[in-house]
């Protein structure tokens, strides 16, 4: 079982950020502000090696985490890249890792392709950075940047092809000449081609399975919106509509979403997947450091389950041509979705995962 961690690069200043947010924005912004919205919450976590920078200590943080990933056996780094035809967000701290090849951790893109809103302050239809795809002329000037990464030999590759995930490939409407045009590209590069998987999301699947080599299940948001039963749904609606009401009624501020792990972790364990589905895991998720009271916990997280369930993913994937797991993800601290140590549970998630890698 090779494990692949979504990593998340927003862990520095830039100026969109500021604009947008505030000066000084960052990820650690969300995370130090949040509070305990019920009795046994923990928040605010609070990483054990400290609040680092991906930019003024880029170097030094990369080879600190690609030390820990190796060393509980974590397989490589899926980084999300932030492209909107030419223009990039967020895109040093990958930049900083190319430039250093002594840094010892694999890696591949996750092409992050959604528009830029204020989701996060339920102002959805304030656009900050549309998404669009344009032509040719915009897909080779994304190739040519995608290629030195492909190029280094630490970019994680199935057989000579470069694995490039896309996020929401399901909102590329030409799709099919996009990919046809990568391929071609890394063809004439020495390759054989891209490597495309897929995301499978809450937001939707792509259904031109024929365009794509694999799926990967974006998770928690994939089994809640395609796997969860109609039994446990309607008795995890009927509890938000209470606790909306009582916020409503009272004009209270307490956490409307809660779901029991278990319920999201037995279905990731027990459910079959496709030769090239890639299954995906949590070990936890809480986003009320972004979105307060009216975020999702999902409580009873415990190292148990996670590694429960771990085992039988990696029952399910063993003996495949590619054994990837996904694991959202490495450093999700605003969505509490994180497998690096904190101060109140350390290391005890990846001590898991390398009991079950």
């Amino acid at each position: 079982m090779k494990i692949i961690a979504l990593y998340l690069p927003q862990f520095h200043e830039f100026k969109e950020n500021n604009e947008w947010w505030g000066e000084g924005y960052t990820e650690w912004t969300a995370v130090k502000k949040a509070r305990p919205l019920f009795k046994g919450h923990l928040q605010p976590r609070v990483p054990t090696d400290g609040y680092y920078d991906l930019v003024k200590n880029g170097v030094e943080t990369w080879k600190r985490q690609a030390e820990l990933a190796k060393k509980y056996g974590v397989y490589g780094f899926a980084v999300y890249q932030y492209y909107f035809t030419g223009k990039k967000l967020m895109e040093k701290p990958l930049e900083i890792l190319l430039s250093h090849p002594e840094i010892g951790i694999r890696y591949c893109i996750t092409w992050a392709n959604e528009t830029w809103t204020r989701a996060w302050y339920d102002l959805k239809e304030e656009v900050l950075m549309k998404q669009e795809y344009g032509g040719e002329a915009e897909w080779e000037e994304h190739f040519k940047y995608c290629l030195k990464f492909f190029k280094d030999p630490r970019y994680i590759k199935v057989g000579n092809k470069p694995l490039f995930n896309i996020y929401r490939s399901f909102d590329i409407k030409k799709l099919a000449e996009m990919l046809a045009y990568f391929n071609k590209r890394a063809a004439e590069e020495g390759f054989d081609g891209i490597y495309t998987v897929a995301g499978n999301t809450a937001g939707g699947v792509e259904k031109r399975k024929n365009l794509v080599d694999a799926f990967y299940d974006f998770e928690p948001g994939y089994t809640l919106k395609h796997h969860f039963s109609r039994i446990r749904a309607a008795e995890y609606n009927f509890a938000t509509a209470f606790r909306h009401g009582i916020n409503y009624i009272k004009k209270n501020k307490i956490l409307e979403r809660r779901i029991p792990i278990k319920w999201i972790l037995d279905n990731i364990a027990e459910r079959d997947y496709e030769e090239n589905e890639f299954p995906g895991i949590i070990a936890r998720w809480d986003n009320t450091p972004r979105r307060d009271y009216k975020g999702l916990v999902y409580t009873g997280a415990s190292p148990e389950i996670f590694g429960r369930t771990l085992k039988s993913l990696r029952e399910k994937v063993s003996g495949r041509e590619n054994d990837f797991v996904y694991l959202n993800a490495w450093n999700e601290w605003g969505e509490g979705a994180m497998i690096e140590a904190d101060e109140e549970e350390g290391c005890s998630y990846l001590d898991e995962i390398k009991k079950y890698k």
